[in-house]
């Protein structure tokens, strides 16, 4: 590694990384935190949690539709563009969530807030890839992601204390959360157009030779994909490691969202407060932001992604069962905090996969096309473990069930073929 690109890499990073993680961290609190307005939102509006599953997971129905469209807009608008509409869209809707009125206005609401947010993850995993060789992706992505565990760090707590806001100016406490919540993805919208920057050579925050390595280096990896640029997205989306890899993401997102949607309420079952069901919340996501930076630079060190992605899948589905059935308070956050570790380790890793073997507009359409598909498990996770917990009246059958996404996905990992090591092109 010369020293260009040591100073390249670092530039970039500094300049990408820390907004995009601010970005995706609002954006994913908007996206979860009806799990803790649930707790009293539920209660007021009189919504069952088979109706609560339902609405948690509508999201996830426009999110799959409006997916590839939006991420092919922004390939071709750039991300500067499409991602602040995005955040604007999503910002106002979110908000809007604390005026439903009952069931059916929570699934409008909900239907809405996916159509808008759309597009937003995957475009940024597609605009990583513009700035950063192979060699990196893994780390990078993991650095992105840690935007997921530290929206519940950060959120859970506030969350937990916004709902003691009950009564303000006539307002309950959830829908003061859903209110100050979603404010700053409206003002990053603003600052996301003047900030970031569509290419590396539209890049004058580089010095000229960091900006020529990166335009060569990144054009030096296209070339030896061997693939054509402007490849039909058709063939990316029924390539079948593309459709493979969406049954992985498929199995690691029924985990991630049974788990997010359901653990305040699984907490504050132990007999909590609001407050205190925050703070303890934070434990199972402190343990899932360790293993998201340890296990995908731990990867990327290695260059190997297949038997790290299927341990990581195996320590989420097994903790997860073993959560589910454990009695104890104690042993069931700790089996939550093995879970929450491999289901976070599992995620950079699955995104490292797409672009291994697609480039341009067909790696676009690939990766939207993963978390299109992977997404719908957002949609089933939670309607059933809704709506077990409605017939059994626990959540163990319902987590026991989600876990069997993840053991899917261990199958499908360990049939598909290595990963190709992201090995680094010579410097030049």
């Amino acid at each position: 590694m010369t020293d260009l690109e040591t100073r390249t890499i670092r530039r970039v990073s500094r300049r990408l990384i820390p907004f995009l993680i601010v970005c995706y961290f609002v954006a994913y609190l908007d996206r979860v935190n009806v799990g803790f307005a649930a707790l009293t939102m539920n209660k007021d509006l009189g919504i069952s949690a088979t109706a609560y599953g339902l609405g948690a997971g509508l999201f996830f129905l426009t999110y799959f539709l409006f997916e590839v469209p939006s991420n092919l807009f922004l390939e071709r608008f750039g991300a500067r563009r499409w991602i602040a509409r995005i955040m604007l869209s999503w910002g106002l809707i979110s908000g809007g969530m604390a005026f439903i009125g009952g069931e059916t206005s929570f699934y409008v609401m909900r239907l809405l807030l996916g159509a808008a947010e759309a597009g937003f993850f995957p475009g940024i995993i597609f605009y990583l890839t513009l700035w950063f060789p192979a060699a990196y992706r893994a780390r990078i992505v993991s650095a992105f992601m840690v935007a997921i565990p530290l929206s519940s760090l950060v959120g859970a707590p506030i969350s937990g204390a916004l709902l003691e806001l009950d009564g303000l100016l006539g307002l309950k406490g959830w829908q003061w959360l859903y209110l100050i919540e979603a404010a700053p993805a409206v003002i990053l919208s603003v600052i996301t157009f003047f900030y970031l920057t569509d290419r590396p050579a539209d890049a004058a925050w580089l010095a000229p030779d960091e900006r020529q390595w990166l335009e060569r280096r990144m054009a030096e990896e296209e070339a030896m994909r061997g693939r054509d640029t402007h490849q039909p997205l058709s063939r990316a989306i029924f390539e079948p490691r593309v459709l493979a890899i969406a049954a992985i993401y498929f199995g690691a997102v029924a985990l991630l969202y049974g788990f997010s949607f359901f653990l305040p309420q699984i907490v504050k079952a132990f007999g909590l407060t609001n407050v205190q069901t925050g703070l303890v919340t934070l434990i199972p996501y402190t343990a899932g932001t360790v293993g998201l930076l340890y296990w995908g630079k731990r990867s990327d060190a290695k260059r190997e992604r297949r038997r790290h992605l299927a341990v990581a899948l195996a320590l989420a589905s097994f903790g997860t069962i073993g959560a589910a059935l454990a009695g104890d308070p104690v042993l069931k956050m700790v089996l939550f905090s093995a879970a929450a570790f491999g289901i976070f380790a599992a995620l950079p890793i699955v995104w490292t996969l797409p672009t291994e073997t697609l480039t341009g507009a067909a790696a676009a359409g690939a990766i939207a096309v993963v978390n299109s598909i992977g997404n719908l498990s957002g949609f089933v996770a939670p309607y059933a473990v809704g709506a077990i917990k409605d017939r059994t009246g626990d959540f163990t059958w319902g987590l026991i069930a989600i876990s069997a996404a993840g053991l899917i996905g261990i199958v499908v990992v360990l049939r598909l073929g290595h990963a190709r090591a992201a090995a680094s092109p010579p410097a030049g």
